[in-house]
């Protein structure tokens, strides 16, 4: 692996924004404005002898793209600065990430402790494949610190958390459960899609890994599948970045550059989209055909004064459950002209799901309404429209629930 140059060191005193555009760029001999786009497989050595040195690791030379490629060294080194880690991987897609982060380090025997809420594919992961192999998976409550208490009473090797979790929004309590798991001799790792690197650094709050699926507010514009592990160096070079490079989990560098390019506008787009979430969630929240709404934003959140700690904005996401069960949720989202139904999230285009028939419809349905997610919820990734249009489009939704079935008998 080529070893990164302590890029902290390089920062220059400018602000974020001004900084994804200039700071940390490697560019090649021709000097080129924009970051070079290497589509290359493998790389020459000068001889036979530089070879050896580069496999023994030696000699720091560019060895198989599946190892390392230019272009994705500076996607990691942009990564590594944006949240202020020691060392990134970045992975093939946001599950693979997940999947690296949770299994490179776990054996046969050992324990993890995992919220309830989280998304459907990892819920699956661990509830499902992870004891297949001798791997005990144990969920809690995660909003309940009581209950991570007595988890965490017992050793245990890995804890992973959602905050804000999918697709609720839960508002977990970062500083308290990384100190709970130090204490059970366990690593902690997180989620931090929902809030992006922007608006939430859980590193500081004690977590030794966060991972991301780069696919959503950071390429924001529903193009690439790729994804990203970051922590300290040490943690990251025993076991992950391994395992990513032997593995063949890696991004390719098309999708590297393609997420280069979308870094340089991530603060301004999601400054706007949050702007746009705050709004529409304010909106939402006066209707009585809501029967609940869920935003870091609004007072009503039942951890909203958490949320003020740990984040520095709500971002862009909405939970909110409709009158009607599923035949409401569905007309609501059907009646629908300029926000898109898709299981995707994080667009610059306004996006709603209904996590019990998509993304969460591994989770067993007990499981899923513990978890608050009804056949009337619905998640609502709030994109770059203008906002007035976007409350035009959700009162059709809210117009088409007036005159369903099941909310007109009720």
């Amino acid at each position: 692996m080529i070893i990164k140059e302590n890029i902290m060191k390089k920062t220059s005193s400018h602000r974020l924004a001004t900084r994804l555009l200039h700071d940390h760029i490697e560019r090649s001999f021709f000097s080129e404005t924009c970051e070079a786009l290497f589509l290359t497989s493998g790389f020459i050595y000068k001889n036979a002898q530089q070879a050896e040195r580069t496999f023994k690791k030696e000699e720091d030379h560019y060895q198989y793209s599946r190892v390392n490629n230019p272009t994705i060294t500076n996607l990691e080194n942009r990564l590594i600065h944006l949240e202020e880690a020691e060392c990134c991987i970045a992975t093939s897609t946001g599950m693979s990430a997940i999947f690296t982060a949770l299994f490179a380090g776990l054996k046969q025997g050992d324990r993890i402790v995992a919220s309830k809420a989280i998304f459907g594919s990892t819920y699956w992961f661990i509830d499902y494949f992870l004891p297949k192999i001798g791997i005990e998976a144990v969920f809690i409550e995660g909003t309940d610190i009581q209950e991570w208490k007595k988890a965490l009473s017992k050793p245990t090797t890995t804890v992973i958390i959602e905050s804000p979790s999918n697709p609720m929004l839960d508002i977990l309590d970062i500083k308290q459960i990384a100190n709970l798991t130090h204490q059970a001799g366990g690593k902690l790792i997180i989620d931090n899609v929902f809030a992006t690197p922007l608006y939430q650094k859980p590193l500081k709050f004690g977590a030794d890994i966060v991972v991301y699926s780069c696919t959503k507010h950071m390429d924001g514009q529903g193009r690439i599948l790729a994804g990203a592990i970051l922590g300290k160096k040490e943690l990251l070079e025993t076991d992950i970045i391994p395992f990513v490079h032997n593995a063949g989990l890696t991004i390719s560098a098309f999708d590297a550059w393609i997420l280069l390019k979308s870094l340089e506008t991530f603060p301004l787009r999601m400054e706007k989209m949050t702007k746009n979430a705050q709004i529409c969630a304010e909106f939402l929240e006066k209707s009585d055909l809501i029967n609940l709404i869920r935003y870091p934003g609004l007072c009503s959140h039942p951890h909203y004064e958490l949320a003020q700690k740990q984040m520095d904005a709500p971002s862009t996401m909405i939970a909110f459950e409709v009158k009607g069960g599923k035949e409401g949720a569905f007309n609501f989202m059907n009646a629908l002209n300029l926000i898109l139904i898709c299981n995707n999230l994080g667009d610059s285009r306004s996006i709603v799901t209904h996590p019990a028939t998509t993304t969460h419809l591994k989770v067993n349905p007990e499981d899923r309404l513990k978890l608050g997610i009804t056949d009337g919820t619905i998640r609502f990734s709030v994109g770059l429209e203008d906002s007035q249009d976007l409350i035009e489009d959700l009162q059709k939704g809210l117009d088409a629930l007036k005159i369903t079935k099941k909310y007109k008998n009720k």
